[in-house]
This record gives C-alpha cells, structure tokens and sequence, in this order.
C-alpha cells in the first residue's frame, strides 16, 4: 500500500492533488485542518493499495529485477508493515500486561505502579519497572525512575558548548524558551555576550525574538540560508552564548534533513534541544522521536508544565529517545519561569504534580 499526505490551501485543492497522483482508486484516511507557518490549511492522508499506472510504466519491466525496483517495492510495501509491527508489539504488550500481577509487589511498590499507570505512562516502561521492582520487594522505585529518565541541568557550567538550537514542533514553545533562558543567564551575568538566532524566517517568532533582542541589548541574526549559519560560525569567537531558534519541521523533513541542508550536521560545538509539552499524544510522541532523532540532539526540554494534566509523558521520552531532562518551563511569564532540571524536581512534579516553581498544579 503507497499512502501520502496531502496539504493544500482548501480541501478541494487538496483532492484535485490526490486524483493527480494517486488515481480516482485512493482511499482516505484522514481529513483535518491543520496550522503551517501560522496559516491554516487542509491537510488529507490518502492511500492506494498498488502505485498509480502512471510510476508502474514509469518503472519498466527491465528494471524489475533490479535491485532499486527491489529497494523501491519493498518502501512502497513499508506502510503495511509497519501497521502489522505495531500490531505485533501491541500483541506482545498485552501479553506482558497479562502477566504483570501487581499483588506479588509489597503495597508501596504497587501504590506506585498504579500511579504512574494513571499518569499515562507507557506500558513497555511499566513492564520494565515491574521486572526489576518484583525482584525485590524493598526496592524503592525512584532509583529505577532516574535510571530512566535522567537530567543534565541547561545551565552554561554543566554545556559547555557555545552554540545551543531548540526543535521542535510549531507550537510547543521554542521561542519562549530561548528568550526566558537568555534573560536567566543575563541577569545572572549581565556582562555575558548573548545572541538570539532565528533560523524560523517565515514564523512570528522571528518577531518576538528581535523585538526581546533589542530591549535587552542582545545580538540578533537570521539564518535564511546555510552561509548565513556559516557567517554566525565564524562570529562564535564574539560571543559566550548563542541560541537559534529552528523552525517546525514541515511534511517528511527530518530534523537530520534540516541540519545537512544548512551546514549543522557534524558541528562539535552545537547542542540541540528538543522542545515538547506533556500533552501532546501519544502517536505524536513517537511521530516526535523519530522525525527529530539525531546524533547532535542533547537534551529533552519539558514546556507548558502549568497546562498539562499528566506527566507521564516525560518518562515515555525518556525511555524512547535515552536522552536526559535539561529544563522545566511553566507559566506565562518570561522571567523566573525555566528552572534548570533537577531529579527531585521530575519526582515532585510527577508524584506530587508539584511545578518547579512550588506551585501545585491541579
């Protein structure tokens, strides 16, 4: 099965794309309305069990022994595999969860357990926990939990690299977060050389970046195209901390893709932040895991904590991506609101829903 996804400024124009290229055979999906850029638009998933005539006669019978059309078949196969991998993984999960008896854990132990089951927590790291709790009914189940999801405080003492980017997708907070840590790091150190970068030309963002620039006395630079992030390389020299504000990924682009096409990829001193919020759900969150997956991404920064309703999220990414905790944001001020991450802080916020900023989240 060859499935696709269609954006378009109407729904009309959107099924006049699908016909084009998929054939009056495809079948829909999905049919939403979706924000790219801050505009609204149609966005329709539309699949068709074999390729269009038109990419079959396109092929040739001579190359279908080859070992591109073999290459090509198998990805135009990939959608159906994947739909049966999930299947199966959520046939071995509910295996696992069947045996899962929480009245072989001591009380504590299982009070635990299902807290962070109503928390949203994830099943596979349920079923980790419960492996290594059942060992030992003594155990304390928060050296497992730092063991899964661990921190790295975003502070300039513990990075010592100069240049920081924050992803992720439209939405989640990138740029409130880049301002509230310029202006944490500002007044701890007014001295400190600080510029704002947005590589995010066509966002409103950009706006608010330059505007909190100006009133702060800090630097400000547009990455439009890849030398302008080699002119920003070679002005590292005139500053101790630079943080650029990546645009949301569009479509199929990877966060990999992005960072060839300007001139990121296999820069040693860049630390890339992925920037999300607790609610987002579940498919987005592995949607997230690999459309942003990369060797140059450093840390998890967790936003929007005072709107979110469970935390369980956190320990999901933790365990998916292996990559530590950095900075808790919450509220809708932009001073004293990112707190660098702290273990007790994770345990206080989950189990007590207590904010870093001592506030109790209903």
């Amino acid at each position: 099965m060859q499935m696709k996804t269609f954006r378009a400024a109407t729904s009309t124009a959107a099924f006049e794309k699908i016909k084009a290229e998929l054939g009056t055979d495809a079948v829909i999906l999905s049919n939403k309305t979706v924000t790219e850029n801050g505009t609204k638009c149609c966005e329709i998933v539309a699949a068709i069990d074999a390729p269009p005539a038109s990419a079959r006669k396109a092929r040739g019978t001579q190359r279908d022994a080859t070992r591109e059309a073999v290459i090509e078949d198998a990805l135009d196969n990939g959608v159906g595999w994947q739909r049966e991998w999930t299947q199966i993984k959520g046939q071995i999960m509910a295996l696992m969860k069947s045996q899962m008896d929480m009245n072989i854990l001591s009380p504590k132990q299982k009070l635990a357990m299902e807290y962070l089951e109503r928390e949203e927590v994830d099943e596979r790291v349920l079923a980790r926990l419960f492996c290594e709790l059942r060992e030992d009914g003594r155990k304390s189940i928060v050296p497992l939990l730092e063991r899964t999801a661990s921190v790295r405080p975003l502070t300039m003492a513990e990075w010592k690299t100069p240049l920081h980017a924050f992803a992720g997708p439209g939405g989640a907070g990138k740029t409130s977060t880049l301002i509230r840590l310029a202006l944490r790091e500002k007044k701890a150190n007014p001295r400190l050389r600080i510029c704002l970068a947005t590589a995010d030309a066509g966002g409103k963002g950009r706006l608010v970046l330059k505007h909190y620039a100006e009133l702060s006395g800090l630097a400000f630079r547009e990455i439009i195209t890849r030398d302008d992030f080699a002119l920003l390389k070679k002005e590292a020299g005139h500053f101790d901390l630079i943080l650029i504000d990546l645009p949301g990924l569009a479509g199929t682009t990877t966060l990999r893709d992005w960072t060839d096409l300007y001139g990121l990829s296999g820069t040693s001193d860049l630390s890339i932040h992925l920037v999300l919020n607790p609610y987002f759900s579940p498919a987005q969150f592995e949607r997230f895991t690999e459309k942003y997956k990369s060797e140059q991404l450093a840390s998890v920064i967790w936003t929007k904590l005072d709107e979110a309703c469970t935390f369980g999220a956190i320990l999901n990414m933790a365990f998916a991506t292996g990559l530590p905790v950095s900075a808790l944001s919450y509220g809708s001020g932009l001073k004293n609101s990112l707190a660098p991450a702290k273990s007790e802080m994770l345990w206080r916020l989950l189990f007590m829903r207590k904010l870093p900023g001592g506030t109790i989240q209903p």
